[in-house]
């Protein structure tokens, strides 16, 4: 994982969302290895919203810039992801992810669901030849959304 350099990926709003994010990034990444174990994937660059409806007002021509830091720590039975774009000191814990027994196409899955408010955040993780993939769905009063992440 320390090789990966790029992030692609794709999100869609599903029939629920009111947050209306679909669209897709590219970036670059910084994979740094820690003195503790742990691994953090420095994530950098631009959102493009897919077009919106008329009459929604709202454009969607200019891509966005998108900045995230993911802490990736292995313990013996799983890999514990956490998200610290507001720092080290305000990391959000998202979830454990443990080896897929039941997904035909994972290789982990997150062991329970991460709570934001009321929203469900699951993902699953698949091992490519040249990176892995991440997939994320949310799901909630306010959030019906699903992510596909292409790490390179």
């Amino acid at each position: 994982m320390s090789s990966i350099s790029c992030v692609t990926f794709r999100s869609r709003s599903g029939a629920g969302s009111r947050c209306g994010w679909s669209g897709k990034g590219q970036g670059r990444v910084e994979a740094r290895c820690h003195e503790d174990g742990s691994l953090t994937f420095t994530e950098t660059g631009h959102f493009q919203q897919d077009a919106l409806p008329e009459p929604s007002g709202i454009s969607s021509a200019r891509p966005l810039p998108f900045h995230n830091v993911f802490r990736w720590r292995s313990h013996a039975e799983h890999v514990a992801l956490s998200h610290e774009r507001r720092g080290v000191d305000a990391a959000v814990w998202l979830f454990d992810l443990v080896v897929a027994e039941d997904e035909r196409d994972a290789d982990f899955v997150s062991r329970e669901a991460h709570l934001c408010g009321d929203d469900r955040y699951r993902a699953t993780l698949t091992f490519t030849e040249d990176g892995f993939d991440l997939e994320w769905t949310i799901h909630g009063p306010r959030k019906d959304e699903h992510l596909h992440y292409r790490y390179r």
